[in-house]
């Protein structure tokens, strides 16, 4: 298992009511609820030993908070997005330049759309959702830049929500746990990946830090599941953020 130590993380935009909504309806939502929802989850990081990294806020784009969309890292290589919505292509600048300060080589895609919440990597493999976010030019980039650090890249289908880690994320020993019907479980069973069914639509995107799992408050059956297959288990409530299809995953890129 990997030790984390650092986070990715970036404030929301007191605009994130005009985040974009693509398959659940929109609902009036509380920003600032939201805003104390987000400095929660930034607290539990900090209290489960991540450093913050802030990446500049960005006031004019709702979604800015989602910054694993704009980001992926693969074994210590940084890869920069091209987001799927045309309104979040100007999120990326500042995630490179964040980089760059970093110290921490990256390349871009270029090609296509990808957004980085439909990228999920276990152990050798990259599993990548095909959505309405993420094409098949963009993945086949992918493909040809962690082809030589050893990754296996395969293309997923998700019908059922807006990104492949909104229906399926890997637990601490490299098993899953995914919402059936959201997703095509065939290229990971054809993979021999274990998968546990998660027991609420939110229960398939879970945040791993070292051998504690977060989710959603609203996935207590899941958690519970979780916790019986000897993981510590962690839950914050993203009620608001999830009106504009967050989950606890999108929130962070942990380094």
């Amino acid at each position: 298992m990997r030790t984390l130590h650092r986070a990715i993380v970036r404030k929301p935009s007191r605009r994130i009511s005009e985040g974009e909504v693509t398959h659940i309806a929109r609902v009036p939502l509380d920003v600032d609820l939201g805003l104390r929802q987000h400095a929660a989850y930034l607290q539990l990081l900090e209290r489960l030993g991540l450093q913050l990294i802030h990446a500049v806020e960005t006031d004019d784009h709702p979604d800015g908070l989602f910054v694993e969309d704009a980001l992926v890292m693969v074994r210590g290589h940084a890869i920069v997005t091209r987001p799927g919505a045309p309104s979040r292509r100007g999120e990326t600048g500042s995630i490179a330049t964040l980089l760059s300060a970093l110290g921490i080589p990256f390349s871009s895609i270029a090609n296509g759309t990808l957004d980085g919440g439909d990228v999920l990597v276990v152990g050798d493999r990259v599993f990548i959702g095909l959505t309405t976010r993420t094409t098949c030019e963009a993945i086949d980039e992918f493909d040809a830049l962690v082809q030589p650090l050893g990754f296996t890249t395969v293309a997923v289908h998700v019908p059922g929500c807006l990104h492949l880690k909104s229906a399926i994320t890997a637990l601490p020993d490299g098993t899953l746990i995914g919402v059936e019907g959201s997703y095509d479980p065939a290229p990971f069973r054809n993979a021999g990946f274990t998968i546990h069914d998660a027991d609420e639509p939110s229960g398939g995107d879970v945040l791993c830090i070292g051998n504690t799992v977060v989710l959603p408050a609203d996935a207590p059956r899941t958690g519970q599941r979780i916790r019986s297959l000897g993981f510590g288990v962690e839950h914050i409530d993203v009620s608001e953020l999830q009106k504009i299809e967050a989950g606890v995953t999108c929130l962070s890129v942990l380094l």
